[in-house]
């Protein structure tokens, strides 16, 4: 028996479950096949401003707003512990609308967004993996095979497929267009720790990123008094682990300096410390005929600036615009596809390339050291809150913050060479590996 619909969605991250519940609203029959069962663990705890409308513009953001921990900011240390770190605060962006966000944990987030599309119309089938994607010769549908955890295995055919299948990039491997990112390569190991002070009064919820020798650590504060703590690292420096995850974030953190081992003094791990590895790829296709892919299905860029669920959620709504005007044969689909490929290549852009020099002794400076000609500092504000899709005077401006960091980086050129022999060691170890993105351990 072949079961049937009009667009099939592989994955129910934030990107999957957008994307569901837009087509859904505008009336096609949406069926969502999730692999596991939600909650489920996921990294990304921390969100960005820009994503506020858009959970207001899905009905949910009432609903974030009582998981999660607010969030003004975020504050930058320097490796050196004389030096105070630097706050941007989310208020002093080139727009002062979007003042502020949230931290929270992802399991419940997932599943906010996965029952929101539930009751907006969508079919959800947790447990259900999609095993294979099959397209049509002149691209008017596709028959997927589908594997729930108890029962037969199930036919579906599907007039468009919408692949949000995370890190697995379905259809990305199935095509052979998963490209990893030769200006970057980074491992993380991380945990969720009780014990960990926060910053007192109206700062609590500041996320905190120190540089060290290795690459960065990161504190997030999260509900119920937890904190994410995690190390982004390259990847050689995560393949000399020996023994347990645990012992070796512990050495990772014992490598800091003083101020951030302080802070872990009376931590205590709750739950299991997990890995990742070779964390950027980007497919070189986003749209086929009869599919397109969104968020981590196309591409994922890191987590430093937390952007993965804000791209991958406007993404998707930028996507279930062109889909619905395919379905309907509408004369604005092209235009609509053109807009949704040439943003979101924009914004990945615009992360990419503050994050492959973000150990770089440029950026720690301008970070740690900020001045505001021209609002530069108000632009790169609008960056971390992730105001990157609009003409509102942030490009230029972020421009003119990459002219400052080659100018400060040809005044620390002995160090600016160092940093870029190690990041291209980096590339290569990542290019020499037999595996791609590597799935969280």
């Amino acid at each position: 028996m072949t079961h049937s619909c009009d667009v099939a969605v592989i994955g129910g991250g934030p990107a999957g479950s957008t994307a569901a519940y837009a087509l859904a609203k505008k009336g096609w029959r949406v069926v969502l096949f999730e692999k596991e069962r939600h909650p489920r663990f996921h990294i990304g705890e921390s969100l960005l401003p820009m994503n506020q409308p858009v959970f207001e513009q899905i009905g949910v953001l009432d609903e974030v707003e009582r998981i999660g921990v607010y969030k003004p900011g975020a504050e930058f240390y320097d490796v050196d512990p004389k030096q105070p770190p630097h706050r941007f605060y989310f208020r002093d962006a080139l727009d002062k609308n979007f003042p502020d966000a949230y931290q929270v944990r992802r399991d419940q987030l997932d599943e906010v967004l996965l029952r929101n599309c539930e009751r907006n119309g969508a079919t959800v089938c947790e447990e259900s993996r999609v095993t294979a994607v099959d397209f049509a010769a002149d691209g008017a549908g596709a028959t997927l095979a589908v594997q729930p955890k108890q029962g037969d295995a199930q036919t579906w055919a599907a007039r468009y497929v919408v692949d949000a299948s995370g890190r697995d990039a379905m259809l990305g491997g199935k095509f052979g267009i998963k490209r990893k990112n030769q200006r970057h390569a980074s491992a993380a190991i991380f945990g969720h720790f009780d014990g960990v002070p926060r910053n007192p009064g109206p700062e609590a919820g500041l996320i905190s990123v120190c540089w060290f020798e290795h690459g960065w650590i990161w504190f997030i504060p999260l509900p119920d008094g937890m904190m994410s703590v995690g190390a982004v690292c390259s990847p050689a420096y995560l393949k000399t682990r020996r023994g347990s995850t645990e012992d070796f974030l512990a050495q990772t953190i014992a490598m800091t300096p003083p101020h951030v081992q302080q802070r872990m003094a009376d931590a205590k791990l709750v739950g299991e410390v997990r890995a990742a590895g070779n964390y950027s790829y980007q497919c070189e296709r986003m749209c086929f005929p009869g599919a397109i892919l969104v968020g981590d299905a196309w591409a994922f860029v890191d987590p430093v600036f937390s952007s993965g669920v804000l791209l991958g959620m406007r993404a998707a709504l930028r996507g279930a615009d062109y889909v619905d005007a395919e379905l309907r044969g509408a004369p604005e689909a092209v235009a609509l596809r053109e807009s949704f490929e040439r943003i979101s290549r924009r914004s990945v852009k615009d992360f990419t390339w503050m994050i492959a020099r973000f150990n770089s002794p440029g950026i720690r400076h301008l970070f740690t050291n900020p001045g505001n000609p021209w609002r530069v500092q108000e632009a790169v504000t609008s960056l971390l809150a992730g105001d990157v899709e609009r003409d509102n005077g942030v490009r230029p401006r972020l421009m003119f913050f990459r002219g400052l960091y080659y100018f400060f980086s040809v005044l620390q050129l002995p160090a600016a060479i160092r940093e870029w022999f190690r990041r291209r060691a980096r590339v290569r170890v990542m290019l020499n590996s037999d595996t791609g993105a590597a799935p969280e351990a």
